[in-house]
């Protein structure tokens, strides 16, 4: 079958480590279902990886990817939850919790294997595109802002860095629940953009907020963090789910615990967390936003745009 790998470690260019070849299928296990993928999406995660971020040299070539939807050999259409180890179904007690393309084989191939237990029932609502994009972004984000942060409508949030993956989600699903988004962007069109999808305001980085946000959605880290911190209220809470221009320095402790901010990371969510956020969009009539379409030989092309940055939604990957 044919996969996207990472064939080799490229730290300056991730790219350069990537092949899309033939690989076996999925050997046949216990308590787990091959899935014929359907359809996939990008992550950063998948960059990492090219990198060499939390894989090993003995672990290559290793397929990328942690999302799909697609069907089951009874004929199901399922979405997969890309968190494995999580409840120890299929895996073992003793698994170390690690996200599909970790490892185990990831999702960009024609075929991928994963536990039984990982399978959620796709809506009949949801087209195959749409459901490839909730595991990872669309889920962190549904996440952030009804678990970690508590939001109900009627509160403010701050979602930082617009046009990413989580950002886009954040910004979406928090308008369709009836909150008042506000987003930062050093992109005019992604403001604009952002705005399109239902954000209440859209800012420069940096920029003053209206009025002190009840939660902030941070994934930037360094660029942001100072004013990610001075744009919640007192007792707000900001949110983490990652850090793409690197580690916050300096922290602000001082604002933080004087003014009794909750800072509270976020890794993904349950499989619980994707059946609801898959019955969430289907009942709303709430969609992913796709920002483009690649084949399976081409996802080197999705990869460049979501490096480059250059992306407004999820970039899908059809094999």
């Amino acid at each position: 079958m044919l996969a996207a790998t990472v064939a080799r470690f490229s730290p300056d260019s991730p790219l350069d480590g990537l092949e899309v070849t033939e690989r076996p299928e999925p050997a046949a296990r216990e308590h787990w279902t091959t899935v014929d993928v359907r359809a996939a999406s990008l992550n950063h995660h998948d960059l990492w990886s090219l990198r060499g971020v939390g894989l090993r040299a003995e672990q290559l070539p290793m397929t990328l990817g942690t999302d799909a939807a697609g069907v089951t050999p009874d004929g199901e259409r399922v979405v997969v939850h890309g968190v494995i180890g999580a409840d120890g179904h299929g895996v073992g007690p003793r698994e170390p919790r690690s996200l599909l393309s970790e490892r185990y084989p990831g999702t960009l191939a024609e075929r991928v294997a994963v536990p039984t237990a990982n399978l959620v029932p796709l809506p009949a609502e949801l087209s195959f595109t749409d459901a490839a994009c909730l595991p990872t972004a669309w889920l962190t984000a549904y996440r952030m802002l009804f678990g970690a942060a508590a939001l109900s409508p009627g509160d403010r949030v701050l979602v930082q860095g617009a046009g990413g993956g989580v950002a886009t989600a954040a910004t979406v699903l928090g308008a369709a629940a009836g909150l008042e988004v506000t987003v930062t962007s050093r992109s005019a069109a992604k403001r604009a953009r952002a705005l399109e999808l239902g954000a209440a305001h859209a800012l420069e980085p940096g920029e003053r907020v209206p009025a002190r946000v009840d939660a902030v959605l941070e994934s930037v880290g360094q660029a942001t963090w100072s004013h990610s911190v001075r744009s919640v209220r007192p007792g707000g809470t900001v949110v983490v789910c990652g850090a793409t221009s690197g580690d916050a320095a300096p922290a602000e402790l001082a604002r933080i615990f004087f003014t009794e901010i909750r800072v509270q990371g976020v890794t993904m969510g349950s499989r619980d967390d994707l059946a609801a956020l898959a019955r969430f969009c289907a009942s709303t009539g709430v969609r992913p936003v796709v920002d483009s379409q690649v084949s399976l030989a081409r996802v080197g092309e999705g990869l460049a745009r979501l490096e480059a940055g250059d992306q407004q939604g999820k970039v899908v990957v059809v094999p």
